[in-house]
C-alpha cells in the first residue's frame, strides 16, 4: 500500500456511518415511482398518437424522453436487486420483475450478475461476469496479433457503445447462457421473454409494427446506451484501482475503484443519482434518493474518485491496467512498454 493510500480514511470505517442511511421511505419510494411511471405512460401515448398523425417533430423528442425514463427505471430496478426501494424483500423482487419487462432485463439474472460485480470489481484474480473486461498491460503484450486486435475492437468506444447495448439487452439477457445451470435464472429469463412477447403482441395488435419499430426499439436503445455509458465511466477512470487477491479489499475497491460521476441535476434525476457510485458500492442498500444526503452530510466523500463530464470523455482512451505504475493507460503506452522491454536485453 502506498503512502497516499495509507493516508486516506480506511473505506471500512465508512460502513457503520453509511448504515444510518439504509432505511427507505415508503412515501418517497412511491413518489419516485409515480413521477417515473406517469410520465412514461403519457409519453408513450403522445409518441403513439403523433406517430399515427405523422407529427414526427413530436414523436422524436417523445421517444428520446421515453428512453431517458427507461434509464431511470433500469436504475430503480437496479436498486430493487439490492433491496433498497422497499423494506420488504418480496416487494422489491416483484417491482424488479415488473421493471425487468419494461427494461427487457430479467430481474434475477441482472441481480445475480450485479452481485458478482459488487463482490469482485477491481480484483485482478476474479474478473468474472458483470464487468467490462480489462486486461493488464502484461497480459495484453503477451497476446498474439489476432488476440490483440480482438481486444482493441472490444475496447473501441464506437464499437463498445454502439454494439454493447444491443448485445447486452437484446441478446445476452434473452438467453443468459452462463447462468442457465440454475432453474431460478432460467425461469427469470424465459418469464421475462414471454412477458415482453405478450406486451409487444398487444402493441402490434392495436398499432402494427410502427410503435414497435419507431417507439419501443429506439427508446430501449437510448436507455441501454445511457446505462452502458454511465456504467463504463463508473469503473474506467483516472485514479481507479485494481489489485490481486492478496492486496484487494472489497471496501477499498468500492470506494476508490468506483467513481463519483458529477452530473447536472436533471441527469441525476434521470439516472437516479447513479453517479454517486462510490457510495453506492460501499453500501448498496441505500436507496438512490438518499445518496445526495450522504454527500451533504459528509462532503469529504464528494472529493473522492470525482469525475466530471469533461473528465469522462478522456476516460474513453483508457484501455489497460498497468501494474507497475498502478494506473489505467492507453494502447500506445502498452506498446511503448513492450518496446522498452524488447530493447532492455540488448542494452
Amino acid at each position: 500500500m502506498s503512502n497516499a493510500e495509507a493516508s486516506r480514511r480506511p473505506a471500512r470505517e465508512w460502513v457503520p456511518i453509511l448504515k444510518e442511511y439504509r432505511e427507505p421511505s415508503l412515501t418517497r419510494s412511491i413518489w419516485e415511482l409515480t413521477t417515473t411511471f406517469v410520465p412514461y405512460v403519457l409519453l408513450w401515448v403522445i409518441a403513439w398518437r403523433s406517430l399515427s398523425a405523422e407529427m414526427y417533430w413530436v414523436t422524436v423528442p417523445s421517444v428520446i424522453l421515453i428512453g431517458m425514463l427507461m434509464m431511470r427505471m433500469f436504475a430503480i430496478q437496479h436498486d430493487t436487486g439490492h433491496g433498497a426501494i422497499f423494506k420488504s424483500w418480496s416487494a422489491n423482487r416483484w417491482l424488479g420483475r415488473c421493471l425487468g419487462v419494461i427494461c427487457i432485463a430479467p430481474a434475477a439474472v441482472w441481480a445475480k450478475k450485479h452481485d458478482v460485480h459488487h463482490a469482485t470489481h477491481g480484483n485482478l484474480d476474479r474478473r468474472e461476469m458483470g464487468d467490462l473486461l480489462t486486461l493488464t498491460v502484461a497480459e495484453y503484450n503477451a497476446k498474439g496479433p489476432f488476440a490483440k486486435a480482438l481486444y482493441r475492437l472490444y475496447r473501441n468506444p464506437y464499437f463498445l457503445l454502439a454494439f454493447g447495448p444491443v448485445y447486452s439487452f437484446f441478446l445476452e439477457y434473452r438467453l443468459p447462457v452462463r447462468l442457465m445451470d440454475k432453474r431460478e435464472y432460467w425461469i427469470s429469463a424465459m418469464g421475462t421473454n414471454l412477458s415482453i412477447a405478450i406486451v409487444l403482441s398487444i402493441i402490434y395488435y392495436f398499432g402494427g409494427w410502427g410503435p414497435i419499430l419507431f417507439i419501443f426499439v429506439p427508446s430501449t436503445l437510448i436507455g441501454a446506451f445511457c446505462g452502458v455509458w454511465v456504467f463504463y465511466i463508473q469503473h474506467q477512470f483516472e485514479g481507479v484501482e485494481w489489485d490481486h487477491q492478496g492486496n484487494w479489499s472489497v471496501h477499498d475497491a468500492a470506494l476508490y475503484g468506483s467513481s463519483y460521476y458529477v452530473l447536472p441535476g436533471w441527469l441525476n434525476w434521470f439516472s437516479c443519482n447513479v453517479g454517486i457510485h462510490h457510495v453506492h458500492h460501499l453500501y448498496s442498500k441505500i436507496a438512490f434518493y438518499r445518496l445526495p444526503e450522504v454527500l451533504r452530510d459528509h462532503p469529504e466523500l464528494a472529493g473522492t474518485s470525482r469525475v466530471t463530464f469533461r473528465d469522462s470523455l478522456k476516460c474513453l482512451k483508457l484501455k489497460l491496467w498497468d501494474e507497475d505504475s498502478r494506473r489505467m493507460v492507453d494502447f500506445k503506452a502498452a506498446d511503448d512498454i513492450a518496446a522498452q522491454q524488447t530493447l532492455a536485453p540488448a542494452q
